[in-house]
């Protein structure tokens, strides 16, 4: 693989929230090899002039179903295995161009996706996943209309986002499966949500015995468990399950993320979700109790970044977008730019993202053996963080492992 070294520009530092002057960073073999604040010697590297550009990392999105080609998630579960798979490939191309490196996927995808693109079969975001997430009979992937008595919901297809079991026998043996087959992490349905028809957004999924034993088998596999919450009933019940991964948060209250912080728990917000529902998921398949659920869980949105952010809670930023949705990826920055400052929302799709992908130090840095995943920006995106989702933004190129994907000029 050819080597670039870039020069000339200003390189973005997440953690310390500034753009560094005068640093050259050489690429090598999908890697950066070396970040100095004196020129570089290299005979083999192609020399790329930022001209007063901004060298950022790629970006980390810690919430996307890949899968997710169709907003109706029980007619996406339906689709021939084919027709999802090569839906999702189209799917992921979108977010790499879009500048997400690297994302995780909380439902759906299964390693032989992840290796896929490994081996470049399928051009798109390195992918972290935990394969099927686990639900309860009527729990959040419980895809069934209420009077459907058939026993399963395809969970053996492609595009289903999770499947069933019940008990702690049965969580137990689907933890076990999934960390079998390749996933990274586990991910369960530990309270109600909008696009599933049966339960409202109050109940409270599994027992504390099933949770308790879902994370006790992650542990033994050196890994954690993420679940999808919203009420501040169920994510104060999943901290003290263990649960370190609490997707969505919504209804999150201030003493419930102090024991977060105290747990060492990870948040990951997806506020664009519901703003994408609300404006287009009738139109795109989501069912009409489904849309009566999206004003609940929206109007708290905003609200739960001060009281996270106050309490001190780390947020890793997240899309949790499903079907034609997912073009509004970006505008998650938007959204979280009402309440949060610049410097703290980059580091969310970055460091913090990095840190629940369990690739800290990998992605989300331009540091020496970090994977050579760049953004190449007009601009500071700590001034002006519209550079990254405006439509007339500053994003001119896109790195991957040291190849461009994206290149405006």
């Amino acid at each position: 693989m050819a080597g670039f070294l870039f020069t000339g520009g200003r390189v973005l530092d997440a953690a310390q929230g500034v753009l560094l002057d005068g640093l050259e960073v050489l690429v090598e073999g999908g890697l950066i090899r070396e970040v100095s604040d004196r020129p570089i010697a290299s005979q083999a590297a192609t020399r790329i002039e930022l001209a007063g550009r901004t060298l950022m990392p790629g970006l980390v999105d810690a919430h996307v179903h890949v899968v997710a080609s169709m907003v109706d998630t029980a007619a996406n579960a339906m689709q021939p295995n084919t027709l999802a798979t090569l839906r999702a490939a189209k799917l992921m191309g979108q977010m790499l161009r879009r500048g997400f490196t690297t994302v995780r996927d909380v439902g759906g995808a299964e390693a032989g996706l992840a290796m896929a693109q490994e081996e470049g079969l399928v051009e798109g975001p390195r992918l972290v996943v935990c394969g099927k997430a686990l639900s309860q009979s009527g729990g959040h992937s419980d895809i069934r209309p209420r009077f459907d008595d058939r026993p399963g919901i395809f969970a053996e297809r492609v595009g289903a986002l999770g499947q069933l079991c019940d008990g702690v026998d049965a969580v137990r043996r689907a933890a076990r499966q999934e960390l079998r087959s390749g996933a990274r992490f586990i991910k369960v349905m530990a309270n109600g949500g909008v696009a599933s028809p049966t339960d409202p957004i109050h109940a409270l999924g599994f027992s504390r015995e099933e949770l308790r034993a879902v994370v006790e088998e992650a542990e033994n596999f050196g890994t954690y468990v993420s679940a999808h919450l919203y009420t501040d009933a169920a994510i104060r019940r999943a901290v003290e399950c263990g649960i370190h991964s609490l997707e969505h948060c919504n209804l999150i209250q201030a003493e419930t993320a102090a024991l977060a912080v105290a747990r060492g728990a990870v948040a990951v917000p997806t506020l664009i979700a519901y703003d994408a529902l609300a404006l287009e998921g009738e139109a795109l398949g989501l069912k009409p109790d489904s849309v009566a659920k999206i004003e609940t869980v929206r109007r708290g949105g905003l609200e739960s970044l001060d009281i996270m952010r106050s309490a001190g809670l780390p947020m890793a930023f997240g899309s949790d977008l499903l079907g034609g949705l997912h073009k509004y990826q970006l505008q998650e920055f938007a959204l979280r730019a009402r309440v949060l400052s610049p410097r703290e929302i980059l580091a969310s799709a970055t460091l913090v993202a990095a840190r629940l992908c369990q690739l800290e130090g990998l992605v989300g840095v331009v540091a020496p053996g970090a994977y050579a995943d760049f953004l190449v920006v007009d601009g500071d995106p700590f001034a002006d963080l519209g550079l990254l989702y405006r439509e007339d933004g500053g994003v001119r190129a896109v790195m991957q492992s040291g190849r461009f994907v994206l290149r405006l000029d």
